[in-house]
């Protein structure tokens, strides 16, 4: 393999740390004849989690980490002083199948910083990804971020060849995003997320007509927003995820804890290190709002904007709520299960299922998944001991179970919630 191009890989590759939303779930389409790879293929180098949990390769790189922007919070900002790299399109096409073919990967995230203007960029990267599909036969997974500002002509052009888009909010409030990056406007970032969704919900009136009519963009769209770099509550980071996923199109938001990487930029704050524990608490928020049936005002409200960095929101509406506990198992509803800490989306349908059958005792729940370390103290069944939350107190409850800071990813965030299946 040509040595500039490896030098080039290693400073692009690099560039694109920062960018964490890569995970490649929510398409599934297998390999055919006369085509190389496929989106739910085997195991390989870690990169990123496929939506049954499995953890995939991906080639994670950027197109060029030149760029037009001076945005504060950005590594490739133009005022740094940093090795530069750009790969042609016919080099990186070269790279993913080369790395393809090793089984070094099973798919592609490319992201590029801005050069010359963003329908220039935003045609190379659509290049690409064409290539790799009409030339090379590649049916493997293709993620590619869609470059604020791009016109709508070349976002359609993506949707074709990419099983995901997506397009950064970074920055949640406007007039923060103004302070840190001047050139930048949430008019360019939400005018592409509105041509995905149209292009997606086209495509599905189309195929129903026409089997065999084009997907686009079947595995959706996401976004990332950095956490810590401005003012934000997180009462308002997940109200506007909310409002996101209200859209049929938007299947993940993903939070990045702020990184010190411009240190020498005053508008910035000095963090010593990455707000991680705010970050994998917006995980878990997030999680409660895609599949536990909650509400942002029920998370966090004006009383309470930011989340409990001590316990998980879960736990903390539960110890704010002790009037709504404890909850007999054999009787309460699928809803009113979901909002006990400790039982996950999976168990609860277990016991709903279950006690059909026959009255539940500690022994079935503890074999259903149920995390009883947590869940004892709001629940009741003829088994267990009556020490619910009111004998022994939200605040005596909280001493026995603030925990030390756990692992941020989707697994761990699971067990948290008392599953270890995605629901």
């Amino acid at each position: 393999m040509n040595e500039n191009v490896l030098s080039k890989l290693k400073i692009l590759a690099e560039s694109a740390k920062y960018d964490v939303s890569c995970s490649s779930s929510g398409t599934v389409r297998s390999n055919k004849a006369g085509t190389l790879g496929n989106t739910v293929g085997g195991w390989g180098i870690c990169h990123s989690f496929a939506e049954d949990g499995r953890c995939i390769s991906l080639l994670k790189v950027m197109l060029t980490n030149y760029c037009i922007y001076d945005c504060a919070y950005c590594i490739n900002r133009r005022s740094n002083d940093l090795p530069r790299a750009t790969l042609s399109v016919s080099e990186l096409v070269d790279l993913t199948m080369e790395f393809y073919r090793r089984n070094y990967i099973e798919g592609l995230f490319l992201s590029s910083g801005v050069v010359r203007n963003p329908d220039y960029t935003m045609e190379r990267l659509v290049r690409v990804a064409k290539d790799l599909r009409t030339v090379h036969h590649f049916n493997g997974y293709i993620h590619l971020k869609s470059i604020p500002g791009a016109s709508r002509e070349l976002v359609n052009e993506a949707g074709l060849y990419a099983d995901r888009l997506s397009v950064n909010v970074e920055i949640p409030r406007e007039e923060n995003l103004k302070m840190l990056a001047p050139e930048k406007d949430h008019k360019s970032v939400y005018a592409p997320m509105r041509y995905i969704q149209q292009g997606v919900l086209e495509s599905a009136e189309e195929r129903k007509k026409h089997r065999h009519a084009p997907r686009f963009a079947p595995a959706g769209q996401s976004t990332q927003m950095i956490v810590g770099a401005t003012s934000e509550s997180d009462k308002d980071i997940l109200t506007l995820s909310s409002a996101l996923y209200k859209g049929p199109t938007m299947k993940r938001v993903y939070y990045s804890g702020y990184i010190s990487v411009n240190t020498y930029d005053k508008r910035l704050p000095a963090l010593k290190q990455p707000p991680l524990v705010r970050e994998n608490r917006l995980y878990q928020a997030d999680w409660l709002l895609r599949f536990y049936q909650f509400r942002v005002e029920e998370i966090v409200d004006d009383a309470y904007p930011d989340l409990d960095l001590e316990v998980d929101p879960k736990l903390s509406w539960a110890l704010r709520h002790p009037e709504q506990f404890p909850v007999d198992v054999n009787q309460a509803d699928y809803e009113m299960l979901l909002r006990v800490p400790g039982l996950g989306v999976k168990s609860a349908r277990l016991i709903v299922a279950s006690r059909r059958f026959g009255k539940l005792g500690a022994y079935q729940l503890k074999k259903m998944g149920v995390v009883m370390k947590k869940a004892q103290y709001f629940i009741t069944c003829s088994e267990l001991p009556a020490r619910t939350i009111h004998e022994m107190t939200p605040q005596g409850v909280r001493r026995l179970l603030v925990a030390k800071p756990k692992r941020t990813d989707d697994r761990q965030l699971l067990i948290d919630f008392g599953e270890e299946d995605r629901p």
